[in-house]
Order: structure tokens, then sequence, then C-alpha cells
């Protein structure tokens, strides 16, 4: 089974204002859509593993964040693809549980899910945490140039926070296009 497992904010949707707390301020990434469109297209199955600590500090509730991803949902729809399930962690920072990145926990529950070994799998996000949540488990690490990481150049070598091996790209995008072959190809490159 091919997987991917994306972090949420910015690698799908820009970043809040300190975050997203309502359907109404998710806003996809440019070609982020379409980019996961294209992976479950070529036979990706496509999870979300996202840190929500608003909703352990009672900032937005569970019926909130579902509405949030229920756009998310609809929007990917639109654009031709899916996100098979959203993988959440719903403590606060002080709660200090195994499943908050960069705790490995979520990525372990995504891993026994789907009953994959970690190299049969791509872990993308714009966010150190994401990575190294995953970066036990033997997956395929990549960054993308947007969210959080916006100010890296995928051409530069990556601050010491971010975990070895992690092949950095400009985009969503940028990746999907690098793995697979053109629109109308049939070749499939290895990242």
């Amino acid at each position: 089974m091919k997987l991917a497992i994306l972090d949420r904010d910015g690698t799908l949707n820009v970043p809040g204002e300190p975050f997203i707390a309502t359907a109404d301020e998710w806003t996809a990434v440019p070609g982020a859509l379409e980019a996961v469109a294209r992976l479950n297209h070529a036979g990706w199955h496509v999870v979300v593993a996202t840190n929500q600590p608003g909703l352990g500090r009672g900032l937005f509730d569970v019926l909130a964040l579902n509405a949030i991803h229920a756009k998310m949902h609809r929007q990917m729809a639109a654009a031709g693809g899916r996100i098979d399930a959203v993988f959440y962690c719903p403590h606060a920072e002080s709660e200090h549980c195994a499943c908050r990145k960069p705790a490995p926990g979520l990525m372990e529950q995504i891993r026994d899910r789907y009953g994959v070994e970690g190299g049969e799998v791509l872990v993308i996000g714009s966010c150190p945490d994401h990575l190294l949540a995953a970066s036990g488990l033997g997956a395929q690490l990549h960054m993308v140039c947007t969210g959080a990481s916006a100010r890296l150049a995928p051409e530069l070598p990556l601050p010491p926070d971010w975990p070895a091996g992690t092949r950095a790209h400009a985009s969503l995008a940028a990746l999907v296009d690098a793995l697979l072959p053109p629109v109308g190809g049939s070749l499939q490159l290895a990242i």
C-alpha cells in the first residue's frame, strides 16, 4: 500500500493566526488539493495527522473541528481527490501526551491502522515536529516550503532542527511533480 501522511496546517491549508478555529478560516494552499488528487489517482492513500491544541485549551470544540474538516473534504472532492482519514491530537502541549507531535503516537496509530512499514510511507509537512514524529518509523520524510517553512528554500540545507534525511520541496505540488510522471506519462520516479 502506498500511504502519504500529511500535516494539515501549512501543508494543505494556509496557517491561521495563531490557528484555524472555524471553517471560514480554512483556506487551501494553492495547488495542494490538486496535488492530493494526483496522488490519489496514482494509487496513494492520503491521511492527515494534525495537532489540535485549541481543543485541549478550550478555544474551540469538536463540532468546530469537524466543520473545518468537512470543508476540507468538500474542497478536496471538488478537486478530484480525497483524504482517507484525519488523525488528530486534541491535547494541549502542557498535557505531555504521547500523540502530540513531535511524539510518535499519531504516526504509530496510522501505521498500525493501515498495516504498513515505515519505508512504505511518505510523511510530508511544513514543520519539523510533523517529520520528527515519523523519523523513528523509517518513513520517507519530505518538507514543503509552505506554512511554517515558507522562509526556507528547497535548494539550501535544512536547519539543524529538521530530521536527517529530510528532502525539501517548494510545495506539495512540487513534491508530487517529482514523485509522479507528468500528466499523460507512464513512468513513476523513485523518491
